[in-house]
């Protein structure tokens, strides 16, 4: 079963950069170091490259080059960090909400004192743009603190966006759609409240699976798993009502392919971790709506690094109790000077080692971990993707340029996919990640082509890839079924064809590779 909305650096040189205020000047990896897996280019590859390196230097024309380009999935989304900040003031208006002047934090009506309505915001402008810069990194000082800015906007609109998960996904769909993208997971918490009220009647418990144990009896557990499914199917009904699906008026997010990550709140409690990370587990094996669990909060908090190693036993032990759900984990969003230095050492590999995390989110903090190298190496072996989302590892922790490790994990052969991770809170999209790419490591048209294609490649739709074996190291050479198709040049093989019905992540792939052709035959347009 699918859940589809419509049915329910090629040159070498050195960077200057700075991070956390200091300027380094490090060597970044020519492209044949960096690239993965180098593989001879199609004329129309070749020609789009050309014509890439034209528009290198016009800051119109290569805009509008990656907004056209096709960018496959962003796997990396929170769905309240995604919406515009303005639709989100726009909602709390609609909605009746008040604002605590003193803190610009969303709150519930009536509006007593030391508030103002939401709705002042459509005619007050300057309350309107100051509800933009704090609920936002819109006109952030370089200088300030990025991190607490970032992480403190969603307590400023968590008021807005509970109540609205189909709405919010409705705008998101749109954007990820006019991004030129197929596809978009993205992470929400289930039944919040009702894992939280559960997770305190049961207390911890050392012993996981008789924790495990005590969440299951009497049916507690698929409870939660009932209410979420309702949330879901509530989150669908908003949704297909706010985008007109169905109707001649269908926005173009009808027709995105969506999954859910059930998210768990890292710097909460024990017991309240476990219970997340299980109903988000037994859901991805109840509804194939939701596929994978995550770990959200900042890594950095005290409670976070003190329960680290825990939170990747547990996901280890629920691995074994639920093994058809995937894991991605938010690892390595870390930096020297945010964190003392034994707390850098082991992030991404005990995500990698311990919890088998399938993918790694951000990653920052590799080469200051112990025998790094080792872990980049694992991670290239089985495949494990980093998901790099340049804007907010800038913007929380000051790392950009030739500081961030996206050319080692390159240079690995680790799978990278960039991700937009808030693009709401960051004031960016997807193409502005991959312009930030090309233009900082000097990537090609077929390196940037390949980031697209890994960012389908490693998302966790169910079925049968187009790509045989290892993309990453053999280069993106389609299965014996569709070797040779063309897509979008009439009809394809009858092999091809049931692959293409039977597995969702082929059809998409394929959705792709139409759409690159169409791209690479009219590039030079793009203007």
């Amino acid at each position: 079963m699918t859940y589809h909305h419509s049915q329910l650096p090629r040159r070498g040189g050195l960077l200057l950069t700075a991070a956390l205020g200091v300027l380094s000047l490090l060597p970044v990896p020519t492209a044949q170091a960096a690239a993965s897996a180098p593989r001879p280019t199609t004329p129309s590859e070749r020609s789009t490259d050309a014509y890439l390196d034209v528009v290198r230097d016009d800051p119109r024309l290569l805009r509008r080059f990656f907004e056209a380009m096709p960018k496959g999935g962003d796997l990396h989304n929170h769905l309240s960090g995604a919406v515009s900040t303005e639709y989100l003031i726009e909602l709390a208006a609609e909605d009746g909400l008040c604002v605590d002047t003193a803190t610009m934090t969303a709150v519930a009506p009536p509006c007593g004192p030391g508030t103002r309505p939401a709705a002042d915001a459509r005619g007050d402008w300057a309350f309107h743009d100051a509800l933009v810069r704090e609920w936002s990194m819109q006109d952030f000082p370089p200088g300030g603190n990025g991190h607490d800015h970032f992480f403190d906007t969603f307590g400023k609109f968590g008021e807005v966006t509970w109540r609205h998960r189909g709405k919010l996904l409705s705008e998101v769909a749109d954007d990820v759609v006019r991004g030129n993208q197929f596809y978009l997971e993205t992470m929400v918490s289930p039944a919040s409240e009702s894992a939280k009220k559960l997770a305190g009647e049961v207390g911890w418990d050392d012993d996981l699976a008789r924790l495990h144990g005590k969440l299951t009896v009497g049916g507690k557990l698929d409870a939660l798993v009932a209410e979420a499914r309702k949330e879901a199917d509530d989150g669908d009904a908003e949704f297909r009502a706010a985008s007109h699906c169905g109707t001649r008026r269908a926005r173009p997010g009808c027709g995105l392919e969506v999954r859910w990550i059930s998210q768990a709140s890292r710097g909460s409690s024990p017991e309240r971790v476990f219970t997340q990370l299980a109903l988000g587990m037994r859901l991805a094996e109840r509804d194939p709506r939701f596929v994978a669990v995550n770990l959200v909060q900042p890594e950095d908090w005290d409670s976070s690094l003190r329960d680290y190693s825990l939170q990747m036993r547990m996901v280890r032990y629920l691995r074994g109790v639920y093994p058809h759900a995937h894991v991605t984990l938010h690892a390595g969003e870390l930096w020297p000077g945010l964190v003392k230095p034994a707390d850098l050492r082991f992030h991404v590999a005990e995500a990698v080692d311990v919890a088998g995390a399938e993918r790694v989110g951000h990653g920052v903090d590799l080469v200051h971990e112990d025998d790094w190298q080792r872990t980049a190496r694992t991670m290239a072996g089985r495949e494990v993707a980093v998901e790099v989302p340049f804007s907010s590892n800038a913007q929380i922790l000051g790392v950009r340029g030739a500081d961030h490790p996206f050319a080692t994990y390159r240079a690995y052969g680790v799978p990278v996919v960039l991700a937009t991770d808030d693009p709401g809170v960051s004031r960016i999209d997807i193409a502005h990640e991959y312009q930030y790419a090309a233009e900082t490591y000097r990537l090609s048209y077929t390196e940037l082509k390949d980031l697209a294609r890994a960012s389908l490649e490693y998302a966790f739709l169910p079925g049968e890839s187009l790509w045989r074996g290892n993309p990453t190291r053999q280069g993106y050479v389609a299965v014996g079924a569709c070797r040779g198709e063309e897509p979008g040049q009439g009809t394809v093989r009858e092999a091809c064809r049931r692959l293409l019905a039977g597995s969702p992540k082929a059809a998409v792939q394929w959705r792709q590779e139409a759409a690159f052709r169409a791209f690479e035959r009219t590039v030079g347009l793009v203007r």
